[in-house]
C-alpha cells in the first residue's frame, strides 16, 4: 500500500505588536474580551463613546469600559489570561489559535492604529 503524504501547510507568520497599546485598538484588532472571570468573549460590535466604548459579545452581554493602557482587561490580553473561551460566543479554534500565536514585545513590532469610525 503506498502511502500519499499530506501536503503540508506553510508556517504562519508570528504576530508582533507593541506591548504598551491602548485598550480599544487591542480589542478593535483582536475582538476579543476578558471577563473578570476569566471567559474570553468575542465581540460583536464597539460603539465608541468619547474615552469610553460599548461593547456588545456575540453572547449578548454588553460592557462600558475605558480606554487604559494598564487596565485588568489590557494585562489579561497581553499575557493571554483566561480560563476558557465562552461557550454561547462559540470563539472559533482558529482564532484562539490566532491569538495565543500573538506576542507582544516592549520596542519592536507594529503599533496599531485607532481605526476611527
Amino acid at each position: 500500500m503506498i502511502q500519499i503524504p499530506e501536503p503540508s501547510r506553510p508556517a504562519k507568520k508570528k504576530r508582533t505588536y507593541r506591548k504598551n497599546q491602548n485598550l480599544f485598538t487591542l480589542i478593535g484588532k483582536m475582538k476579543l474580551w476578558p471577563s473578570r472571570k476569566g471567559y474570553l468573549h468575542g465581540i460583536r460590535s464597539m460603539e465608541y463613546v468619547g474615552n469610553c466604548a460599548i461593547i456588545t459579545t456575540h453572547c449578548g452581554k454588553t460592557f462600558t469600559i475605558r480606554n487604559s493602557r494598564n487596565s485588568r482587561a489590557s494585562r489579561w490580553l497581553r499575557n493571554k489570561i483566561f480560563v476558557k473561551p465562552c461557550k454561547a460566543c462559540a470563539v472559533p479554534d482558529w482564532k484562539l489559535e490566532k491569538y495565543q500565536g500573538t506576542s507582544f514585545q516592549k520596542k519592536s513590532g507594529a503599533v496599531l492604529d485607532r481605526e476611527t469610525k
